[in-house]
């Protein structure tokens, strides 16, 4: 068996499960922190939190289909370990950093907005 074929596979689940689960958290409590920026416009808040959410998981899922470029060839059951735990913890440190990063712009945008 190709060893490479079967780390796709392995990478692909484990990032979209955790992307999946992670942008569900920050959907449910993100609805808060956009509720409180924009007082009373509910409809809005709604709206602005849906589509970070699409854009949190096109941005994460493309990411993760695109590194699978870069890999190379995937000898040894031990190489093939490294690589899923180095590849996730990429996708980890940039989810998190996205996610501060989004904090910030929207913050500062609807700060202007509502002055």
């Amino acid at each position: 068996m190709n060893l490479n074929i079967l780390s796709y596979s392995i990478y692909l689940t484990i990032t979209a499960i955790i992307i999946f689960v992670v942008g569900q958290i920050l959907y449910r409590n993100g609805n808060v922190f956009v509720s409180q920026l924009v007082p009373n416009h509910e409809d809005l808040c709604k709206k602005v939190n849906k589509n970070l959410l699409l854009g949190y998981y096109l941005l994460n899922l493309g990411y993760c289909a695109i590194t699978i470029l870069s890999w190379e060839k995937i000898e040894t059951v031990n190489q093939l370990i490294g690589i899923i735990a180095y590849k996730t913890s990429i996708i980890l440190f940039i989810i998190g950093i996205l996610h501060y990063l989004n904090i910030f712009v929207i913050t500062n945008y609807i700060k202007k907005l509502i002055n």
